[in-house]
């Protein structure tokens, strides 16, 4: 499906939180590489720093990325192009390569209520203890949330 066709009936809103799965093209595993999540990590602080919006959550894992975020003055479709874009550039830089790191589009879901933002966290957060790559999400060195510090 084209990306214009996943937003069809998108509502961006300030201040409204959100969930996002990106996933990287093929589901190739870039972030098995502790260098290549950092970068990840750092483009998604970026976010924050800009005041493009508020990170509540997220996580790295290996092929994709999960984030918990506030709207702040960009729209969903803004910092989801914007985090792709610039995490891609200086990933294919660091690399020497070239080429798609993320697939088109991403997936998203409008947290209802301030009351589910703590579990839709503590859910991004378990991934991957779910996934098996660590027993304790604290153990877990690409992940971060507003509860967990």
């Amino acid at each position: 499906m084209s990306s214009s066709r996943l937003r069809i009936g998108r509502c961006s809103l300030p201040g409204q939180a959100y969930t996002l799965t990106m996933v990287c093209h093929n589901r190739h595993r870039w972030f098995d590489d502790p260098g290549m999540a950092a970068i990840a990590m750092h483009h998604l602080r970026d976010i924050d720093q800009r005041g493009y919006a508020r990170s509540l959550a997220w996580v790295v894992m290996p092929d994709h990325v999960h984030w918990l975020v506030e709207l702040g003055t960009q729209p969903l479709e803004g910092i989801a192009r914007r985090f792709k874009s610039s995490s891609a550039l200086a990933i294919n830089r660091a690399l020497g390569r070239g080429g798609a790191l993320w697939q088109a589009g991403y997936h998203d879901h409008a947290v209802r209520s301030d009351d589910s933002l703590h579990r839709h966290a503590m859910y991004i957060l378990g991934n991957p203890v779910r996934a098996g790559l660590t027993e304790q999400i604290e153990d877990y060195p690409y992940a971060w949330s507003l509860w967990t510090g």
